[in-house]
C-alpha cells in the first residue's frame, strides 16, 4: 500500500512539474508574441509618422509645381534625329584627339546604399553621423550627400553609376561661357535653330526675343531656359561644337572621367555623368560668384518695349525657403533622367553638396532633400571648432 502511495505521490509531482513548466512556457510565449506585437506596432507608427512626413515635404512645395523646367512631356522615348547625329559626329571627332574621353561606362547595376560608417569619422559631423539612424528611405535612385570640409562622403547610393543628367548640364555650359570671358551685356537674339525639334518643350522665351548674355546665363541657371541655353552656346566663339567640345574638355580637367555632354541644354539624353562626378562640378561652379547668384535667385522679369512683362521662376523651390542656406542649386528633368537636382548647402553651418539624380515624382527631390537636411540636424553634431 506504502509503495501505491509513493508511486501515485511521484506521479503526481512529476505530472504537477510538467504543468508548471507548461504554464512557464505558455507564459514565455505569450510574452514573446506581446514583445513581438509591440515590435510590430511600433514599425506601423513609425512607417505612418514616415508618410505623414512625406505627405507633408510634398504638399509644402505643391503650389511650385508649375516648374519652368526642361520637360519632354510627349516625347518620352529619345529622338535621334539630325541634329543629335551631328552631336554624336561631333563627340566621336573630339574622342579622336582625346582618347581617354573614352572612360566614360555603361549604366551600371545599382548597389547598395553606403554610410559614412564605411570609413573613420574625420570631425564630429563624421562622428555624430556614426550615431545616426540609417537615411530614411529616399525617392532618388542615386544619391550622394558630400561633406566639403571633410572631403568625404556622409551618404552614398549608387554614386557611381553613369546615368542622363538633363539640365544639371547648364552648369558646365554656363561655367565654359564664363571662363570665355564674353561680354555679359552684349545683346542676344534668340533664333530658330535654337530650337530643339525633336523634344516637345515648354519655354517662355521665343525665337526673336533678343536679351543680354547675363540675362540669357540667368535664365539658364535659375528657370533651366533652354533657348537661352542653346543660344549662349550658339554664340560662344567658333558655335555650339566649339562649345561643346570645350565642354568635355573642362569635365576632363575636373576629373571628371565617366561624363560627356553632346549637347548645351540637356534635353540629349547622351549627356550622361555619375554622383561622383557632378560633386565635382558643383564644386567647381560654386566658385563662380555669378552661378552661386543666379542659380539661388527666386525670379527675374524681362521687359520688353510693346509687350507684357515676362517673369520667370527659380525651379528649385527650396531657394524661396528661408530655412534653407543654399550657395547653388540646379534642377533637371527628361524622362530619360528622372527628377534631377544638386545643391550646395549649408546644414547645421556645415556645407554639403547633395546630389539627387532619376527621382520619381514630381516633387520627389525636394521631399528627399528635406529628408537629408532633417537627417543632419537630428545628428549629436555642434558646429564649434569648425
Amino acid at each position: 500500500m506504502k509503495a501505491v502511495m509513493k508511486h501515485k505521490f511521484i506521479t503526481l509531482l512529476l505530472l504537477s512539474q510538467a504543468m508548471l513548466a507548461q504554464a512557464a512556457g505558455d507564459e514565455h510565449i505569450a510574452a514573446a508574441q506581446t514583445d513581438e506585437q509591440a515590435r510590430a506596432e511600433l514599425a506601423l507608427a513609425i512607417s505612418r509618422e514616415q508618410q505623414a512626413q512625406d505627405t507633408a515635404l510634398i504638399a509644402a512645395d505643391a503650389n511650385y509645381a508649375d516648374e519652368q523646367e526642361d520637360e519632354d512631356q510627349a516625347a518620352s522615348d529619345e529622338v535621334h534625329g539630325p541634329a543629335e547625329a551631328s552631336a554624336h559626329k561631333a563627340y566621336d571627332d573630339l574622342l579622336k584627339v582625346m582618347p581617354q574621353l573614352g572612360s566614360v561606362k555603361a549604366k551600371e547595376e545599382p548597389v547598395t546604399a553606403k554610410l559614412a560608417t564605411d570609413s573613420p569619422p574625420k570631425d564630429e559631423l563624421h562622428a555624430a553621423i556614426q550615431k545616426l539612424a540609417a537615411l530614411p528611405r529616399m525617392r532618388s535612385s542615386i544619391v550622394l550627400i558630400y561633406d566639403e570640409r571633410g572631403e568625404q562622403p556622409l551618404h552614398s547610393k549608387n554614386a557611381d553609376v553613369v546615368t542622363p543628367i538633363a539640365s544639371i548640364t547648364k552648369l558646365m555650359t554656363a561655367m565654359v561661357v564664363l571662363d570665355a570671358k564674353l561680354p555679359l551685356d552684349e545683346e542676344i537674339s534668340i533664333s530658330p535653330v535654337d530650337i530643339n525639334k525633336q523634344k516637345r518643350t515648354r519655354s517662355r522665351t521665343r525665337a526673336g526675343m533678343t536679351m543680354t548674355r547675363g540675362e540669357m546665363l540667368k535664365l539658364a541657371l535659375m528657370a533651366s531656359d533652354n533657348l537661352s541655353a542653346a543660344a549662349l552656346a550658339r554664340t560662344y566663339p567658333g558655335g555650339t561644337e566649339a562649345a561643346l567640345a570645350q565642354m568635355n574638355i573642362k569635365a576632363r580637367e575636373l576629373g571628371m572621367n565617366s561624363s560627356r555632354f553632346l549637347d548645351p541644354t540637356g534635353l540629349n539624353s547622351g549627356n550622361v555623368s555619375t554622383a561622383n562626378d557632378l560633386v565635382k562640378m558643383v564644386r567647381a561652379a560654386h566658385s563662380y560668384e555669378l552661378i552661386h547668384r543666379f542659380t539661388t535667385s527666386t525670379s527675374h522679369t524681362l521687359e520688353f518695349a510693346g509687350h507684357r512683362p515676362v517673369q520667370f521662376h527659380n525651379t528649385n523651390p527650396l531657394v524661396r525657403n528661408t530655412s534653407w542656406d543654399i550657395g547653388l542649386s540646379k534642377t533637371g528633368y527628361i524622362s530619360e533622367a528622372g527628377r534631377c537636382l544638386v545643391m550646395e548647402a549649408k546644414i547645421t553651418e556645415h556645407p554639403v553638396i547633395i546630389v539627387l539624380l532619376d527621382s520619381w515624382g514630381r516633387n520627389s527631390r525636394v521631399g528627399d532633400a528635406n529628408r537629408v537636411k532633417q537627417w543632419m540636424e537630428k545628428a549629436s553634431f555642434k558646429p564649434r571648432n569648425l
